[in-house]
């Protein structure tokens, strides 16, 4: 496994961290194969664990506890996210910060969190949707000055809307941001165009979240692919958006190199950029897991793959169905 650093922070994380989506939310999440999944995350290298209260409000924060307490002597870094408090997603202008993250809302679930995980201070907050329009809001600023003050968090960032990288560039101006999620993949490349410049002027650690574009470059999807109704994969990949990618990835296929898969392409292709810090992969067996760490090897892509990669970029804008 390779490390990097995380921004200005003196946080060095893994390249391919842990998201816990999956096993705190998906319907067919199991608790024994998640911690053993977990587990042999973090044997193989993996340091970085990405949580949020809204995975199964607060599931997926009691099994990274778990896995905290499992191992004492491990340097485990820890994240987690607060919900907006009107449950909106993503955050939009026409919501007032005081009805998404205002002080006492902010201030609770970080204490939920804390509860949760059972740590005393976590590595990573993060709010789990943003809107510049809240930038200039002095209220959010404070709050988060206040919970490093108590030492109740470290460092604080952004989950940053779906397929909207600018919608927090001035947030990350205020100098406050140390850390920002972002969806960046192979079709997903507008970050590189204004937000990664300025992570960098502003050494801000970048965390590259839907690598594989929630499955569409998974390798696995056909145009006869259903998901449970229950499942939000079901809404994802519906009638607007199967279909489409789909097409895509078959397309992606004629340019694998041999012996590699569209998956391992994918991680590839995001290491490949150093302003990113890591990537976070849902990895819910020991198969994915497995297949997934093995591309932090220090391995890159050539320039002429790059090139070929680039020209899959897929510029999309958010719609019902995608949030």
């Amino acid at each position: 496994m390779e490390y990097r650093r995380l921004g200005r922070t003196n946080l060095s994380v893994s390249e391919i961290g842990h998201g816990l989506w999956g096993m705190g939310d998906w319907t067919d999440a199991n608790d024994k194969e998640s911690l053993d999944t977990l587990q042999m995350s973090l044997e193989m290298g993996c340091n970085f664990f990405d949580s949020a209260w809204a995975y199964g409000r607060g599931h997926s924060d009691k099994l990274l506890g778990k896995l905290i307490k499992n191992n004492p002597a491990a340097k485990i870094i820890a994240a987690s996210k607060i919900p907006p408090k009107n449950f909106k997603w993503p955050g939009t202008a026409g919501d007032k910060l005081e009805d998404v993250f205002p002080r006492q809302h902010v201030i609770d679930y970080t204490e939920k969190i804390l509860e949760g995980i059972g740590i005393d201070q976590i590595d990573l907050l993060q709010f789990h949707v943003w809107d510049d329009s809240w930038s200039d809001n002095d209220e959010w600023k404070q709050t988060i000055s206040d919970l490093k003050a108590k030492k109740l968090i470290r460092f604080f960032g952004l989950s940053l809307n779906r397929w909207e990288p600018w919608n927090g560039m001035k947030a990350i101006q205020t100098g406050l941001i140390d850390a920002v999620q972002v969806i960046y993949n192979i079709f997903d490349q507008a970050p590189e165009d204004k937000l990664f410049p300025l992570c960098q002027k502003m050494n801000v650690g970048v965390i590259a979240r839907v690598p594989m574009d929630e499955g569409g470059l998974s390798g696995n999807l056909t145009t006869d692919t259903h998901f449970p109704k229950d499942d939000w994969r079901a809404r994802y990949f519906g009638p607007e958006n199967l279909n489409p990618t789909v097409r895509r990835a078959d397309a992606l296929m004629k340019v694998l190199p041999k012996n590699m898969s569209l998956p391992e392409i994918a991680l590839r292709f995001i290491l490949a950029n150093k302003t990113v810090s890591t990537t976070i992969v849902g990895m819910r067996t020991l198969n994915h897991l497995q297949e997934d760490l093995r591309t932090s090897n220090g391995k890159g892509l050539s320039k002429e793959l790059i090139v070929k990669l680039r020209a899959h970029r897929w510029d999309r804008k958010a719609a019902p169905w995608s949030d």
